[in-house]
């Protein structure tokens, strides 16, 4: 297979997954951090890997090293591997899905932004989502008539704060999640709920579906529920780890214990809360997104640029949101008929973002 983006968290879960079943890894990419890298590369011995930059190109320990977008997409079309893992995160992964999908291959899917921004342009035939919200609506489906789906979300860094706290709150602070440890932007979405927006696009997009909610669960045991027609509800329980989704994505079917079952009885209690927008201001524009698919590109862009603001200290926290609201009202009335209307846009956005 190939990975794409294999020093963050979804790519280091997928190794662990290709260690375990001794799956052979043909492509390695990764951004910055090149001493997990050469790790991998003495552990896996890829065929090829990329890189982001060209500077760190005499860093990596491997003779076949290419850097930039147009080194992904040559090393998906010419690979011989059926499937590519794309965990890069933003914007940045649209083109490997399409390039992937073009090349006939199978793709296990983390990089949400795919969806969100074109899943109209995209197979959904082709596709096994890593979420453990998606993996548990597909584990759940039966032939029964679904009434609507629901999502859970942890509720992010700041779900126990005072209200009134929120605007001064450091990115230290963002960055602090109370259930795992995942990558800046990710952090950041969950806390301003951005995050659990997308996965509802996703499950559109993945279920044909638009009745479709979220609630919080605060110890992420509880990844997803169907509500079928008949008025009864069936969940999906795992411990948080997002190796059995992955297993499943590339593996098609698994029979062996993947993780540790949960134990009830040491759980003792869940607890459920309401989304509210006084805390998660994003949460107001949940139905009219859901409702206007299109809506993504401009949520994406505007999500993408308030967050990286946020991360270089130039807004505060409640900023983000407030940016994202913004440009969702000024561009409400936007149209995607094709893949360049998505670029279009989103640069578009961008730029009234940044100003």
């Amino acid at each position: 297979m190939i990975i794409l983006g294999s020093t963050g968290s979804i790519g280091v879960n997928t190794l662990n997954i290709a260690r375990k079943f001794n799956l052979n890894v043909e492509v390695l990419v990764a951004g910055r951090n090149i001493e997990l890298l050469n790790k991998q590369i003495a552990e896996f011995k890829p065929k090829k890997v990329v890189i982001a930059n060209k500077e760190d190109i005499s860093k990596v320990n491997h003779t076949n090293v290419s850097f930039g977008e147009e080194s992904i997409l040559n090393a998906i079309e010419d690979s011989s591997s059926a499937t590519v893992v794309n965990a890069l995160v933003g914007f940045l992964g649209l083109r490997p899905t399409l390039k992937a999908i073009q090349c006939n291959k199978k793709i296990a899917l983390a990089n949400k932004e795919s969806l969100v921004v074109a899943g109209k342009f995209i197979d959904q035939s082709k596709l096994s989502p890593i979420d453990s919200e998606h993996f548990g609506l597909w584990y759940l489906l039966q032939d029964k008539k679904i009434d609507s789906m629901t999502v859970t979300a942890s509720g992010g860094s700041f779900r126990d704060y005072p209200l009134e706290n929120l605007a001064n709150v450091s990115i230290k602070e963002a960055l602090n999640h109370p259930n795992w440890s995942m990558g800046n932007k990710i952090t950041i979405d969950s806390a301003t709920m951005t995050n659990k927006i997308f996965e509802l696009m996703e499950a559109a997009w993945l279920f044909d579906i638009r009745k479709l909610d979220a609630i919080i669960e605060t110890k992420s045991l509880i990844h997803a529920m169907i509500n079928f027609a008949d008025g009864s509800t069936t969940a999906h329980i795992a411990n948080a780890s997002m190796q059995l989704p992955i297993a499943y994505a590339i593996l098609g079917k698994v029979d062996e214990e993947v993780l540790k079952p949960v134990d009830l009885l040491e759980v003792g209690s869940l607890e459920f809360k309401k989304i509210q927008t006084s805390r998660y201001p994003i949460w107001e524009a949940k139905d009219e997104i859901i409702n206007n698919l299109d809506l993504g590109v401009v949520l994406n862009a505007a999500n993408e640029v308030a967050v990286s603001k946020f991360l270089n200290s130039q807004i505060g926290f409640l900023d983000v949101s407030k940016i994202t609201l913004n440009a969702l009202n000024k561009f409400n009335n936007i149209s995607v008929k094709n893949i360049d209307d998505i670029y279009a846009i989103d640069k578009e956005v961008r730029l009234y973002c940044e100003s």
